[in-house]
């Protein structure tokens, strides 16, 4: 009994470990690329997120740059002037959920708001350049009722809804940088990590600096 209550203990919490954490990307002017591992809401502890070790080797969608592991991000020697692509679907390893089916998860991030064009799987991509009305595309399909939460320069946050069209517009209404999250899931076989999982749940993020 005792062993069965430790396993569903270690199951919930990779769970709640792995659809809570995002991935982001930060970039100050044209300077290197930041990539975290985190819940960018929280306050990292010293040395960043206690999963960050699991952020091993994201893929920069275009661009073979240089990575260099820090203490508490990784960051990319990004030569270019457009926005920053990445997606991970090896940070967590698959986990059984709820219904004793395999779960796993896989992150995406972008950053900036220039390119009007989706090019990861999930991404919230601008409808105008710079604009603050954004489209919430799954591999290219507009996602309506999507769940969107905005994370503001002062760590507020707030939670949208895509309308009909997969659009919304948010409130960006000071300076600073803003993290905007993107949740979805897919059932149907998937294979991640070498298994076959039974859902895919899906966590993008675009940050951007509001000047």
């Amino acid at each position: 009994m005792k062993r069965l209550f430790m396993a569903c203990a270690a199951a919930l919490l990779l769970t709640s470990s792995a659809s809570a954490h995002e991935i982001w990307v930060e970039r100050d002017a044209a300077g290197p690329a930041r990539i975290y591992l985190g819940e960018p809401s929280e306050t990292a502890p010293e040395g960043g997120d206690p999963e960050f070790a699991k952020l091993k080797a994201p893929k920069i969608i275009g661009s073979q740059a240089a990575l260099t592991r820090r203490a508490d991000h990784i960051e990319v020697a990004y030569k270019g002037t457009g926005d920053i692509r990445v997606f991970d679907d090896a940070v967590f390893d698959p986990w059984k959920g709820e219904n004793g089916s395999l779960e796993g998860a896989v992150f995406h991030a972008r950053q900036g708001r220039q390119e009007t064009k989706a090019q990861l799987d999930l991404e919230l991509v601008p409808v105008s350049a710079e604009g603050n009305s954004f489209t919430a595309f799954y591999k290219g399909v507009p996602l309506p009722g999507a769940s969107i939460t905005l994370l503001n320069p002062d760590r507020w946050s707030k939670s949208f809804k895509t309308d009909a069209k997969g659009v919304i517009a948010l409130p960006i209404e000071q300076k600073g940088r803003y993290i905007v999250t993107l949740n979805h899931s897919v059932d149907g076989p998937a294979t991640l990590g070498g298994q076959t999982v039974a859902k895919v749940h899906h966590v993008s993020t675009l940050s951007f600096v509001a000047s």
